[in-house]
């Protein structure tokens, strides 16, 4: 019988949620310096590439979450 309660799965889509908001933070910080012309440049490749950062660990748990049905 399962009387345990997977809490890893629950804790995957926390984190999940997390790095979907911080994602959208991102780009809406890169959106309002791209708006500004006098924005600093290398702030907003860094921003970048944390935003790409975040998207890599988004799809990793999306993978993760994502049952095997050849076990």
């Amino acid at each position: 019988m399962m009387d345990k309660i997977n809490t890893d799965l629950f804790g995957g889509r926390a984190r999940l949620k997390e790095l979907r908001i911080a994602h959208r933070d991102l780009d809406v910080a890169i959106g309002e310096l791209a708006r500004n012309p006098g924005a600093d440049q290398l702030r907003v490749q860094r921003l970048k590439k944390q935003k790409l950062r975040l998207k890599d660990q988004i799809a990793r748990l999306e993978s993760a979450l994502i049952p095997d049905l050849n076990a």
